[in-house]
């Protein structure tokens, strides 16, 4: 597998920036901007796309890997992230080293942010109060501005319940439609509601493309790196349901989606398989059957799995960052 193929050239290294965030009990937390650990003096960008799939708690493997990113000075040219996958791919984007593991284990367990309990008052399985705004500008403050800085593309990936095609949405000036992208893009069906962007009837993209590599692939990258959240052989055994006409019974394209949702994304398994096979992905998945559930809250596990992304994303890119250290550049 050749990756230092994909070294196209080197950006100037940016200053790393430590934000201390205090929350209301007074607890402060750290994370760092642009924190390189293994002694690389530049930022390297891979001139392919990243790919980021979604699954609810399933994605601290993800967050794992992009901090490996981050501390190995390792950023993309293009982005496509769905759900789970688009809200951790915006702390790598606004290169905050660890906000996203602390938003996402250590607040989960604070705040409780996600339960049955908040569909009697929000109609949605998710806190939408503080997930999308609370946490963003005040519990831990997002970087808007290096994020829309960033010269990497960062598209996130959303289904159009009218069309039952999915969008991939970008932003890069308002901080409103940025968040209300990230909604859209990570609102499951049935638990969540629909949220309208620029008029358009919108939910999880994951229900129209769940592994977005043939977008990348259809934008002209090669090799892009994938990054997946199941073990590689999984396949889901559920069983697929035409879904009965009082179902979003004025979006008739996003039920038949809905009827095949198995179907669908046992498919883009085998093709992302088949690729890597081939050569023509790289692809960075849990080594183990996931223990992990969507909405799982075991403080341990989810650790466990954090540090499985990490050292999963060392091992894949290992031949790339070896080369970066040796290069005579980098002396």
């Amino acid at each position: 597998m050749e990756i230092t193929s994909f070294y196209h050239h080197k950006l100037e290294m940016l200053v790393p920036e430590t934000y201390l965030c205090p929350d209301k009990s007074g607890l402060r937390h750290q994370f760092n901007t642009s924190h390189h650990a293994f002694g690389l003096m530049k930022t390297q960008l891979i001139n392919t796309a990243l790919v980021l799939e979604g699954g609810g708690m399933r994605g601290v493997f993800t967050i794992g890997v992009l901090d490996y990113f981050m501390d190995a000075g390792i950023d993309f040219a293009h982005c496509i992230a769905v759900s789970a996958g688009a809200c951790n791919g915006l702390s790598y984007m606004s290169r905050q080293r660890g906000r996203a593991k602390v938003s996402t284990i250590d607040y989960m367990k604070k705040y409780r942010y996600i339960g049955m309990k908040h569909l009697w008052s929000q109609r949605s399985i998710f806190d939408q109060h503080t997930m999308y705004d609370r946490l963003p500008n005040e519990l831990l403050p997002y970087d808007y501005a290096t994020c829309f800085a960033n010269p990497m593309r960062f598209e996130m990936v959303t289904t159009n319940c009218q069309t039952g095609q999915a969008e991939y949405l970008t932003e890069t000036e308002s901080p409103e439609r940025l968040l209300l992208i990230t909604k859209a893009s990570s609102s499951l069906p049935y638990v969540c509601p629909i949220v309208d962007v620029d008029g358009e009837p919108m939910l999880d993209g994951g229900i129209a493309d769940s592994i977005p590599v043939e977008r990348a692939l259809a934008l002209g990258f090669q090799q892009p790196v994938v990054v997946l959240t199941r073990n590689r052989g999984y396949r889901d055994t559920g069983r697929d349901m035409k879904q009965p006409k009082f179902i979003y019974r004025e979006h008739p394209r996003l039920r038949l989606l809905l009827s095949k949702r198995h179907e669908l994304y046992n498919r883009q398994l085998e093709l992302t398989e088949r690729l890597e096979d081939e050569g023509k992905i790289i692809a960075i998945r849990p080594i183990r059957p996931m223990e992990v559930e969507r909405l799982e809250q075991n403080e341990e596990k989810l650790n466990a799995l954090y540090q499985e992304g990490y050292e999963c994303a060392r091992n894949a890119l290992k031949p790339f960052t070896d080369a970066l250290r040796q290069s005579p550049q980098n002396v």
